[in-house]
């Protein structure tokens, strides 16, 4: 059966409403794309025909978005980044033998798993990986990744999930921090600043009771979004953090953090890679897995 196509708009099309919408002028838009005004104009002019709604209305000499024009604008900026990256990753791997695209959350990506990626490739060395950020789950049939490593329990809609490694938590904190507020018990960190994961607000609560404390003030302190954030406020004198192990071998082994108590905690959730429905064969996939898996073990 012929699939039809006539509803798919030409990029270029969907180029010259994304530069209009940006610039509000037809006239601004035709000289960042190298045509002329009555061209662009004419290219909106087939877009809202085609789509039966007005996407612009002209005020004093410019173009402003209508109502549907501000909804249609984000999904064609999605549509032309997505065009864009399909493009620059097929360049890119056009003289590889194969292609893995992964996504990654920020700190675990940029912390542990980058600096291992030599060894990977070392021994795939006609392999081109992609790495994108992503904190929290995605439709695989959205976005083609070809696995993602997943902080939480083992589920994800449409992919496996297969067990990685729990997480440790310890509290740590710079040598200058120690020096003003040195620690001999649990309740020492209570009467210090405290650094806290906004997106875990009960981890400090949490490490306190497993430690035979009622928590009591357990939420003071800075909060940051990032365990790339906290680390770098601990290390810069901030306060007491509680940070996973392996996010911090490089500060213990430079000094730049001590982990002030041995009392570390395990998290109720894991780390899991995740893979798509169809590409659990992947040849270069099952390859990668086997090699994280030895990393962690």
């Amino acid at each position: 059966m012929k699939l039809s196509r006539r509803l798919v708009p030409d990029v270029t099309t969907l180029q010259a409403f994304e530069c209009a919408a940006r610039h509000g002028s037809f006239t601004q838009a035709a000289a960042e794309l190298n045509l002329t005004q009555s061209a662009v104009s004419r290219q909106i002019k087939d877009l809202e025909n085609q789509l039966g709604v007005l996407l612009f209305e002209r005020v004093r000499q410019r173009v402003i978005l209508s109502d549907a024009g501000q909804k249609f604008l984000p999904e064609v900026r999605r549509l032309l980044n997505q065009t864009e990256e399909l493009m620059v990753r097929a360049m890119a791997s056009a003289r590889a033998d194969s292609t893995l695209s992964i996504a990654s959350l920020p700190t675990f990506g940029s912390r542990w798993l980058v600096p291992r990626l030599p060894d990977f490739l070392k021994r795939h060395p006609d392999t081109v990986i992609n790495i994108a950020s992503r904190s929290a789950p995605f439709d695989f049939e959205e976005q083609n990744f070809d696995l993602a490593i997943h902080y939480g329990q083992p589920v994800w809609a449409r992919a496996t999930c297969s067990y990685l490694c729990s997480e440790i938590i310890v509290p740590a904190a710079s040598p200058a921090m120690l020096a003003t507020h040195p620690v001999a018990s649990p309740e020492d960190i209570v009467t210090g600043p405290m650094l806290h994961l906004a997106t875990r607000p009960k981890l400090w609560a949490q490490w306190f009771e497993a430690n035979d404390m009622d928590g009591r003030g357990a939420y003071r302190g800075n909060r940051f979004d990032q365990f790339s954030m906290v680390i770098e406020a601990a290390t810069a004198g901030l306060g007491f953090a509680l940070l996973p192990r392996y996010l911090i071998e490089q500060e213990i082994a430079a000094g730049t953090l001590q982990i002030v108590l041995d009392r570390p905690m395990q998290t109720e959730n894991s780390y899991y890679l995740a893979v798509p429905e169809g590409k659990l064969e992947n040849p270069i996939s099952l390859a990668f897995r086997e090699w994280i898996t030895e990393q962690v073990g």
